[in-house]
């Protein structure tokens, strides 16, 4: 606050703390009528007044009542003898005669009660004009003055309600006796006068409006009475007088208006000067002038001591909700306190002008035209006319602002100026201020914006205030998107900032911005941090606001992305090789600024040459020969900063041509000197798309220097060409192949690259690719494919990229001339065919289509040779490699052949190749001459050699990739079709299968021999012939062919096959592992009377979508023998095991799963022995290089050794073949014994399940059988866990594993990839142990996650819904079996019953089976409703063992409610009823077979609070925090009933239940309230909501409410749970507050004894009367405002009657805190406007008690805590600060000036200081300065001082010196302070307070 130092002094304390105590503390002492009661004539006079007082409680009816008894009283008091001084029982005579001014009560009363007060006012006077008395005017005052303090507040509410008779009567009342009274009188209660005179000024036209002026101006000059006494000498009595009209005015919103009429008539004019108009405001040397001129008298009468009150009088007035108010405070600013005013400029502080100049910026929310009109006169001045006319002193003249010119300073107007120099500043930082306000609420970062927006409407105003937070709000726009709680709030402040953003002239934005990115570029931020933050606001700005206007788009964001380009070369030119990351920060945010504005300029914004002419902006050769950076960048900031304020007589800088052609130019030049240093490349990509976009854009792209760019990619490819070993970074590459991409697309008519340059450049750049096509580099794979076929679109001639891929492949080097492919090469191949050519095998059409782009027709060889397709020739080099075996790029690409899916693209190759060398003479009908003995002869033109070579290739591939050939084969080829016409012009069609036109070809060449003519070609002739035949013999065999025996050779070849592997020779394992599958068949062939022909099985990755049953085809006899035979050497397994986990055996990996598939056959029934290593070391592996695989996608972006997805996809097909050849083994081995079925057994749902689910035909013994499924089993799970992992990792690893954006499309290959294998394993594993692997999966699913990443809860689910094998009609039964197979297994069939090998309990399966149901879609009820019915049924037939299921179960029968709710199959009445039925059913049984048990135990062990956890440990939490509480599940199924049960009658039912088994046993039991969870009053509040509960729930809640025990309960369990309740029942028992009432019973003494049984007795009544008063508040505060309105009168009545208690009554005056609760009850729920009956009440106990306080108090009716509740009645009353208690605030509290500015030889007049006075007397010495109570330091809200937690920590003995005088010392401070900040009350602060004290039982007695 702030006051004019060295005039008015203060006393001397710290601020928001207790003032320094006088020294002449005196104790308030009563009135001495020992004597008058004496006197026979007293008593006679003081017994008539309490006759007539006693008809008051006893004869009053009506109205008519109250005249009587105020006649009576009239009558009584005017009796008054000569000799009496005094007028009896005066306490009780004030505060009925303030009773008798209700405002409810007619006129009548009214006037006569005025009329009472006139007579006593009379009295007191003529009391003291009796002889011997003193004068009668000091005499008067002074009786009257004693006594002002027990009859003025009940007398001034009057005029606030008094009609219009009443109203002069009360006026003259005031007048004549109230005015007359002396100064010292006056002071304490001036404020509360004001306050009651006020109302009389709200009609300016009313009869009484001059009268009560007339009594103001009285009232001021009254205060200054008698100052010759010296008191109050130093503070003028006009002053004081003032700064309590502005308290009023803040404090009183209701009396406002009658404030703001005074002031309009009253206040002085304060439009003084800010200094002396003849001095200038700074010296010469910029000090200030030491002459300040004194404020006039008048202007500091109301500007001290204390001018912060007339600021916030004004900010008050201006805040307020009536427009009318508002329009007078504006004009009272214009009119008297002007800007320019020494008292807002010099006077008070610079944060109070903020504040008014922010509140009355405010006013423009509005939108009223009335309050704009007022704010704009007086932010802008007043006119030079008006300041002649009125002859007022006008503001002076402002000095020129150095810097400015003459010439631009003239054209600013005069009005702009006076606001720049007198409210800039503070409008500015009040805007900053609310900007930068951290508060969440979006309606308070939205007013700033709503402000300035309606500021713009003034130019004067906007053009100034605008520029100073303009970045402020956007910045604060930008750090609420971080913050915000939701993104609807966002998208609310972002609308009203965008509203704001277009309200502002682009040039005002573009200025800013393009002033911000200079600074930070030219190195002018030194903070990098936040240097980064200034560019990050600029790309939101331009990302999140509309920068799309015309001007925009073809003046200013050229100009700001020139800027940017202008500005990064010289910040370039610092970075080095090790600079800091911060720095290289900057400039990738600076270029991706460019890129986005670039993106966004239209083409005709280099096209537009309006402006050229303007301010030689005309003349390019002159930009041309001086447009170095820096003259540019000057040149812009001249642009915007000379002309600010005339951009409309200003023109750009720079012509569209020239800015154009300077962006292009500028971007080739950044491009060039990135692509010469590859040190910092992660700006290069947006330089790139930079120089794209303009190249589309310029028109002359003739300025880029192309030369400059191809010279410095050349000599960077050229660097990496020369030094091998150092490769190019892939992002590097990518952006150069960018680069030449713009180059080459931009217009040709302009652009052209040399050929020489291009042929070398792309030759090198594929060169320098071809390494990221390594399958050990899979993170770059797709991208590096993509780069190549950029680079073929590029060049001039396809055969660059073609000579360059194939020189790759065989690993040309200068100066070799023998080359052949190399191992490498051949897997870069392979990837770059995997990306480029598989991607076009999607169809048939597709595939004939790519096989015409790859041969096109032509004249024969040569034809051929100029058509060839890319990578036509590359292919046939590495099919070459298939002639030379058992070599390791021989075993490399055998192996890739039988995994590729585009095979038949090869295989059409081929054959086309074939059918043009036979084209021209091979007959279309060719099926004929196979029947007919003709002599075909080879013509002399057939090229023997080229044919012999594509049936040798074709042959290789049918002999090296018999996985998937045949498919291939059969798939439809395209053919020649012969045209006669024309020979040379071939088309391809559509023909029959591959195989087909194989055999044709075979068959024709088989028929041919040679002609006489051609002998010498006899060699060639049979060499074509032997590679047809065999060709043919492949296809007719196909996968059918026999093998031939061999010697019995295993034995030894198994050893060398184990020592192989040992010593990691490839080669020699796989010509090993044939002769090993030979030894092994001849084995079989010698121990069985028949060759037995063992089939490949089909494995999952041949099989089509929907097999669901993998199994090994060979015959049962076959099968039966091959049991018997004896297993193969151990050392067998070995070699497997050892094969499979060797690093040097990935590379033929593919070919160990054939070999394993090929033995695991000849193992018989011995397979179980072996199964379990095996499958242990198949998926340690997969895990270890699956883990591999991740890091490879993570931050290991190194080369990895080894060749990880393949090897994993090998891995898998291996795990799989075993489990599957193990499964079915398993199978046969049980199908050996058939059991009957049993005509016991239950025709149940077990024993009607859907059959096909598991195989229910056979029958297991616990003997070797259940042994050898048990193992089966075991390795099933561990194959199911290894397959759901990395399932997952496709599903969520995504998010959490990719570092590297730029390999984002070959981890969602790879991923994918392996998402499909897995899926397809899981799908057969589920179609052949569905309950095994279910189990399994729900273990994995209760398995606990690693912090921070996600659930496996929805990637289980939705692999459950994604599986063929796993649709609900299968998963249902499958849970239904697990739970039966842990609660009844006997009677379920022993086919259907689980292994029990998962660690899971009937709760943990049926926890999942509801969350599973829950995930379902509705439709899906048609397909389980049945089963899941008779699942139900066949429970509650045998509910005992499902007892620990049964409250989840009741859960899962509300699910299914709610989802056939929503579906409407089948008989839905029939439906609802039956399940209506099995619900009601279940409660039952649940709540019978597993009690609750709420009476034997406490919350404390069974209690478990809700707890808000994430979504990825939700499910884990539930299940380790008792998610079968039935209490919970009920809480959740409630609000579903209705759905549920439908039937009114089951509802009932159900409500019935939950009342009698749920709700009454807990709240009935001994250990209530502990045992109430959070959880059973939500359930208590859903019943609340059912009609068909409200009986029940009724009484339920009336016997917790009224159970003793209910005030113990805890205050969270209170305040979130049964404060809605309670709200609730009040709303439908509208007689719960009239039946509390009635239970008080009035204070009585009669039938009371002496001893311990009276003493019990009334203990007895005052614990319940406290019980009652106590529920009476809760109900109070729990229903809503004004709900108990209609029973104010009730609550009076007993309050009164309470209140009358003593000690010594039943019950006793102990119950006097409770009834102070229940008044703070009352004020916090009542209006303020209906509690008027209750202040007179309320004001008189407040003084009895805290005068209790007194130490020579001898009054037992107050306890210590009554008198604590009593003050934090008075603390409560402070805070909310009801406007009917402001006026008897004085009676308390020092509620004026003096409670800060104390004058000499002040002395307490308000109750509280008196008492702190008093009680610092008692203790003698200098009293300390007591510590600031709790929040009485807090700022923000105003909020209580005495709160309970202060309280709680203090002893009961220490009380009152440790809590109750520090209150009682700070209370009248506090409340100025808070008053003087304006702070609004804290109401929750003190509602929480008052329900802490109403459950506090230690105060109960």
């Amino acid at each position: 606050m702030a006051f004019e130092t060295g005039h008015f002094p203060r006393a001397v304390s710290p601020t928001s703390s207790g003032r320094a105590s006088p020294v002449n503390q005196r104790p308030r002492t009563a009135v001495n009528d020992v004597l008058n009661r004496k006197d026979k004539v007293y008593r006679r006079y003081a017994s008539g007044i309490e006759r007539a007082l006693s008809l008051f409680d006893t004869a009053l009816q009506e109205w008519a009542d109250y005249i009587s008894f105020l006649g009576r009283l009239h009558k009584a008091i005017q009796a008054k003898p000569a000799v009496v001084n005094d007028i009896p029982h005066k306490t009780i005579v004030a505060k009925r005669l303030a009773q008798c001014l209700n405002p409810m009560l007619p006129s009548g009363v009214h006037q006569k009660a005025l009329e009472v007060y006139a007579s006593i006012f009379l009295l007191l006077g003529f009391i003291l004009v009796c002889p011997g008395n003193v004068d009668i005017n000091g005499g008067q005052e002074d009786a009257l003055a004693q006594d002002l303090s027990l009859y003025l507040p009940g007398l001034s509410p009057t005029l606030s309600f008094a009609s219009l008779a009443i109203k002069p009567v009360f006026l003259s009342l005031f007048e004549s006796f109230i005015l007359p009274l002396r100064a010292a009188a006056l002071r304490p209660a001036l404020k509360g006068i004001v306050l009651a005179l006020l109302p009389g000024l709200e009609e300016e036209s009313g009869d009484d409006f001059e009268h009560t002026m007339h009594l103001l101006d009285g009232l001021k000059k009254a205060v200054g009475r008698d100052n010759t006494e010296g008191l109050h000498a130093d503070i003028a009595s006009d002053q004081f007088f003032w700064q309590c009209l502005f308290l009023a005015s803040i404090t009183s919103s209701t009396r406002r208006q009658g404030g703001l009429a005074y002031m309009t008539r009253r206040l002085p004019k304060l439009a003084t000067t800010s200094r002396n108009t003849s001095q200038h405001h700074m010296s010469g040397n910029n000090e200030p002038v030491d002459f300040v001129q004194p404020l006039p008298q008048d202007v500091a009468t109301v500007a001290s001591p204390e001018p912060g009150l007339l600021i916030r009088c004004f900010i008050a007035g201006l805040c307020d909700q009536q427009l009318l108010i508002q329009r007078g405070f504006l004009d009272l600013l214009v009119t008297h306190l002007p800007l320019h005013s020494r008292v807002l400029q010099d006077t008070v502080v610079g944060k109070d002008l903020e504040q008014l100049v922010a509140a009355a910026a405010a006013v423009v929310i509005r939108r009223d035209m009335s309050l704009n009109r007022r704010l704009w006169a007086w932010f802008l001045g007043p006119s030079l006319s008006a300041d002649a006319r009125e002859g007022t002193q006008s503001p002076p003249s402002p000095p020129l602002p150095n810097g400015t010119l003459l010439a631009a300073h003239k054209v600013r107007n005069s009005s702009s100026a006076y606001f720049e120099q007198y409210g800039l500043n503070p409008l500015v930082q009040s805007l900053l201020r609310m900007i930068n306000n951290k508060s969440m609420v979006p309606s308070d970062r939205v007013r700033p914006f709503r402000i300035c927006l309606s500021l713009m409407d003034r130019w004067e105003i906007g053009e100034l205030v605008i520029p100073c937070v303009f970045l402020s709000a956007m910045n604060s726009v930008r750090h609420y998107e971080v913050v915000s709680t939701s993104r609807q709030e966002f998208k609310e402040v972002l609308k009203s900032a965008n509203v704001f953003f277009d309200g502002i002239e682009s040039v005002l934005i573009w200025g800013e911005l393009t002033k911000v990115v200079l600074e930070v570029l030219n190195n002018e931020e030194t903070d990098r941090e936040n240097a980064q933050g200034r560019l990050d606001l600029v790309l939101f700005i331009i990302t999140h606001f509309n920068i799309r206007e015309e001007d925009m788009l073809v003046v200013h964001i050229p100009i700001m992305a020139l800027a940017l380009l202008a500005s990064t070369p010289s910040h370039l030119t610092e970075l080095k090789e090790d600079t800091e990351r911060g720095q290289l920060e900057l400039v990738v945010a600076a270029l991706k600024i460019a890129n986005h504005l670039i993106d966004i300029i239209p083409e005709r914004a280099y096209l537009l040459n309006a402006l050229a002419d303007s301010s030689g902006a005309s003349d390019p050769q002159g930009h041309r020969q001086t447009s170095q950076d820096q003259h540019i960048l000057d040149s812009i900031q001249k642009y915007y900063t000379q002309h600010r304020g005339e951009f409309d007589l200003s023109a750009p800088p720079f012509s569209s041509k020239d800015i154009g052609e300077l962006l292009l130019r500028r971007a080739g030049q950044l491009v060039a000197r990135a692509l010469r240093s590859n040190h910092h490349v992660s700006y290069l990509e947006s330089e790139i798309c930079i120089l794209n976009s303009l190249l589309e854009k310029v028109p002359n792209v003739e300025v880029l220097n192309v030369d400059d760019i191809l010279s410095s990619i050349m000599a960077t490819v050229k660097y990496t060409a020369a030094r091998p070993l150092t490769c190019l970074s892939f992002p590097f590459i990518t952006a150069v192949v960018s680069v030449l991409e713009s180059i080459c697309t931009a217009s040709q008519a302009t652009i052209h690259p040399p050929n020489e340059y291009m042929r070398d450049i792309i030759d090198r750049l594929n060169t320098c690719l071809w390494p990221y096509l390594s399958s050990s580099r899979p993170n770059y794979n797709v991208e590096a494919v993509r780069c190549v076929w950029r680079l073929q679109s590029i060049s001039a001639d396809s055969q660059i990229i073609e000579s360059s891929i194939a020189s790759l492949l065989l690993g040309a080097k200068e100066g070799q001339k023998k080359m052949k492919v190399n191992i490498e090469g051949a897997r870069r191949f392979t990837t770059l065919w995997a990306h480029s050519v598989a991607s076009a095998s999607g169809s048939h059409d597709r595939r004939s289509s790519l096989v015409r782009t790859l041969h096109r027709s032509g004249n024969k060889a040569k034809e051929v040779e100029e058509q060839n397709l890319i990578l036509a020739h590359p292919l046939l080099l590495l099919l070459d490699t298939l002639n030379i075996s058992k070599t390791e790029l021989f075993l490399f690409v055998s192996g890739w052949l039988q995994s590729l899916g585009s095979l038949h693209i090869i295989v059409e190759l081929l054959i086309k190749r074939i059918q043009l060398i036979f084209a021209g003479h091979t007959s279309d009908n060719a099926q004929q001459w196979l029947f007919e003995n003709k002599v075909r002869f080879f013509q002399n033109d057939d090229d023997h050699e080229e044919c012999l070579y594509y049936l040798q290739m074709l042959s290789n591939l049918i002999q090296y990739s018999p996985s998937n050939i045949w498919s291939a084969l059969a798939s439809p080829t395209a053919t020649i079709s012969n045209n006669t016409d024309e020979p040379t012009d071939r088309e391809y069609q559509t023909g029959t299968s591959a195989q087909i036109e194989l055999t044709k070809i075979c068959m024709d060449i088989i028929g041919r021999q040679n002609g006489p003519e051609c002998p010498h070609q006899d060699e060639s002739t049979s060499n074509l012939h032997q590679a047809a035949i065999l060709l043919l013999r492949q296809l007719l065999v196909g996968p059918s062919s026999k093998f031939l025996a061999a010697l019995e050779l295993e034995i030894p070849l198994i050893e060398r096959l184990y020592s192989s592997i040992e010593q990691s020779t490839i080669l020699l394992q796989i010509g090993l592992t044939e002769l090993v599958l030979i030894a092994l068949r001849i084995r079989l062939s010698k121990d069985t009377t028949a060759m037995a022909t063992v089939h490949r099985r089909t494995v999952s990755r041949d099989l089509p979508t929907n097999s669901s049953r993998v199994s090994l085809s060979t015959d049962k006899g076959e099968k039966k023998e091959m049991r018997s035979l004896a297993p193969p050497p151990q050392k067998l397994l070995e070699s497997l095991i050892l094969g499979f986990t060797s690093p040097g055996s990935r590379p033929v990996l593919e070919n160990w799963v054939q070999f394993l598939d090929q033995c695991l056959p000849f193992y018989g029934d011995s397979i179980f022995q072996n199964l379990i290593p095996l499958v242990d070391s198949f998926c340690t592996h997969i895990k270890s290089v699956f883990e591999s695989l991740r890091g490879a996608f993570g931050d290991d972006q190194g080369l990895l050794p080894d060749i990880l997805e393949p090897t994993l996809v090998s891995l898998l097909n291996g795990l799989e073949q075993a489990l599957a050849r193990a499964h079915e083994r398993l199978l046969d081995t049980e199908i050996t014994t058939i059991r009957p079925k049993s005509p016991e057994q239950p025709q149940g749902f077990f024993g009607n399940m859907v059959s096909g689910v598991f195989p229910s035909d056979t029958q297991r013994s616990r003997t070797t059988t259940a042994n050898n499924r048990l193992t089966v089993l075991l390795c099933v799970k561990d194959a199911v866990k290894v397959c759901f992992k990395i399932w997952s990792w496709g599903d969520s690893g995504t998010d959490s594993l990719l570092r590297d954006h730029a390999s984002s499309a070959s981890l969602t290959y790879t991923s994918l990839r392996l998402r499909n294998r897995t899926r397809r394993i899981l799908e057969h594993l589920f179609a052949a142990e569905a309950l095994e692997c279910l189990e399994t999966l729900i273990e994995a699913w209760f398995e606990p996650v690693p912090s921070g990443s996600k659930t496996q809860s929805p990637i289980l689910i939705n692999l459950l819904h994604g599986l063929d094998g796993t649709r609900p009609r299968n998963t249902i039964p499958a849970i239904f079996n697990a739970v039966y197979s842990r609660t009844n297994p006997s009677a379920l069939d022993p086919m259907r019953k689980s292994t029990l090998t998962s660690d899971l309990s009937d709760v943990d399966l049926v926890t999942f089976l509801v969350t599973y149901a829950r995930s379902l879609e509705d439709d899906a009820m048609d397909e389980i409703w049945t089963d899941c019915m008779t699942f139900l049924r066949d429970v509650l037939t045998n509910p005992l063992p499902h007892r620990q299921t049964l409250p989840k179960l009741l859960e899962f029968t509300a699910i299914l409610g709610e989802k056939v709710d929503n579906t409407n199959f089948g008989e839905q009445r029939k439906m609802r009823r039956d399940l209506g039925e099995l619900f009601v059913r279940l409660l039952t049984a649940a709540l019978t077979i597993k009690p609750l048990g709420f009476s034997q135990e406490s919350a404390t062990s069974i209690y478990i609070e809700k707890i808000t956890v994430e979504d990825s440990r939700s499910q884990e939490l539930r299940r380790r925090a008792g998610s079968d509480d039935l209490v919970v599940i009920l809480e959740s199924i409630a609000p579903n009933i209705p759905k549920i049960l439908v039937d009114s009658d089951r509802i009932s039912t159900f409500a019935t239940t939950i009342s009698a088994q749920v709700v009454s046993p807990t709240l009935r039991s001994k250990s209530y309230p502990d045992n109430v969870t959070v959880s059973l009053l939500t359930l208590i509040q859903t019943m609340g909501r059912i009609p068909e509960a409200s009986k029940s729930w009724r009484k339920d809640i009336a016997e917790a409410f009224n159970d003793t025990r209910f005030l113990t309960t805890r205050l969270n369990l209170v305040e979130d749970g049964w404060l809605p309740i309670l709200r609730h029942w009040t709303l439908i028992d509208k007689d719960r507050m009239s039946d509390l009432l009635s239970r008080l019973s009035s204070p009585t003494t009669a039938g009371i004894v002496f001893g311990v049984g009276a003493s019990s007795a009334r203990s007895e009544a005052d614990r319940k009367a406290q019980m009652n008063l106590r529920r009476i508040a809760v109900l109070i505060l729990a229903a809503a405002n004004d709900t108990f309105v209609a029973n104010i009168a009730t609550f009076q009545e007993k309050i009164v009657d309470l209140m009358a208690a003593t000690a010594a009554s039943s019950p006793s005056s102990s119950t006097r805190g409770d009834i102070y609760m229940v008044i703070r009850a009352l004020l916090l729920k009542v209006s303020a406007v209906h509690l008027v009956p209750l202040w007179p009440i309320v004001t008189a106990e407040l003084h009895d008690a805290l005068v209790a306080l007194l130490p020579d108090d001898s009054s037992s009716t107050f306890s210590l805590n009554s008198i604590l509740q009593a003050c934090k009645l008075l603390d409560t009353l402070l805070t909310i600060a009801p406007d009917d208690f402001q006026i008897h605030e004085w009676l308390f509290i020092t509620d004026t000036i003096d409670a800060v500015y104390r004058p000499p030889q002040w002395k307490p007049v308000a109750l509280v200081d008196d008492l702190a006075e008093g009680l610092d007397a008692t203790t003698g010495g200098i009293i300390a300065p007591s510590a600031p109570l709790g929040n009485a330091t807090s700022g923000g809200q105003r909020k209580p001082l005495l709160i309970s937690s202060i309280v709680k920590a203090v002893k009961r003995d220490d009380l009152v010196d440790s809590v109750l005088r520090p209150f009682l010392r700070q209370l009248s401070i506090y409340a100025f302070e808070s008053t003087y900040s304006m702070e609004s009350p804290d109401w929750k602060a003190c509602f929480d307070d008052l329900l802490e004290d109403l459950f506090d039982d230690s105060t109960l007695v």
